[in-house]
């Protein structure tokens, strides 16, 4: 089913940004997992399968850089193991987040943290072998300690530091509250909630004036962004705790797609504009 439009596309000013020159953005996949299409989008096909990717995005910055998501961990096996077996699917498993960055000599210290859009599974796995700050809101942290869909996020952040921030900053791009990391418009976190009570849109503008919006699961496929599809209403009882607050995220999100580049987070397409770390499109290559 393809929804009525309840947002008209964005038409007002963006908000100001300066991103130092040497702000650089990659993408590190983990690897993917498999679903039908049924399962992922409404109108999707029960033959058809989808891959879900579980990617992600370093932001080099010179204050310091920052993860989105961890994608999968080193421990991937046994943080399946946690999960309800209806959750579990067919893996494709790449390199970790670790694995990738020493491989390019990356200085692990560079690291501010990982900053989580939510603390299910296929986003936090890979904390397991990073050895640094978790970025969470209050909300989600709650969440994540006491939720069932937790599991994983409790055995993967065992022992790291959790850094609680708070999303005290003005309305931005639409969502109603803001959190700017480094006080330059480059990395904003941004109130999405309904997926988990915590979940956070992160948007990343570039010294070209490029800018992307990592909205999460407030969509599985970029099918949601192109036809406004909700994921099917089996699905939306199961994995979300405020449907109405996600459908409310969706059509802020689809009202951007013109001004910023909208990545789901299991779209394995719409990271194709990333560089991947450590590829010759990688611009420059990361600072070690």
């Amino acid at each position: 089913m393809t929804r009525t439009p309840t947002l008209a596309p964005w038409s007002g000013p963006l908000p100001p940004a300066s991103p130092p020159p040497a702000v650089r953005l990659y993408q590190l996949p983990t690897g993917t997992y498999e679903t039908r299409a049924a399962f992922a989008v409404t109108g999707g096909r029960l033959r058809d399968r989808r891959r879900f990717a579980a990617t992600s995005v370093l932001v080099q910055h010179p204050a310091g850089d920052l993860l989105i998501d961890a994608g999968f961990g080193a421990h991937l096996d046994e943080h399946v193991r946690l999960l309800p077996r209806i959750e579990r699917a067919p893996l494709e498993r790449g390199r970790t987040v670790r694995e990738q960055l020493d491989a390019v000599g990356y200085d692990v210290d560079r690291l501010l943290g990982v900053l989580v859009t939510h603390v299910h599974w296929d986003h936090v796995s890979g904390l397991d072998s990073l050895d640094t700050p978790v970025w969470l809101t209050a909300e989600e942290r709650g969440y994540g300690d006491t939720d069932p869909h937790g599991a994983v996020f409790r055995v993967a952040s065992a022992g790291r530091r959790i850094r609680e921030y708070a999303l005290d900053g003005p309305p931005y791009l639409g969502f109603p509250a803001s959190h700017d990391v480094h006080g330059d418009g480059s990395v904003v976190v941004a109130r999405a909630g309904g997926h988990t009570p915590g979940s956070v849109v992160v948007f990343v503008c570039l010294p070209t004036g490029e800018r992307y919006g990592f909205i999460g699961d407030l969509t599985w496929q970029r099918d949601g962004i192109e036809r406004r599809a909700e994921r099917p209403w089996l699905l939306r009882r199961l994995a979300d705790v405020d449907a109405d607050l996600v459908r409310t995220g969706l059509d802020r999100s689809i009202a951007l797609r013109d001004v910023v580049h909208v990545v789901p987070s299991h779209d394995v397409s719409a990271y194709d504009s990333i560089p991947v770390l450590g590829t010759a499109d990688a611009q420059g290559g990361p600072r070690p």
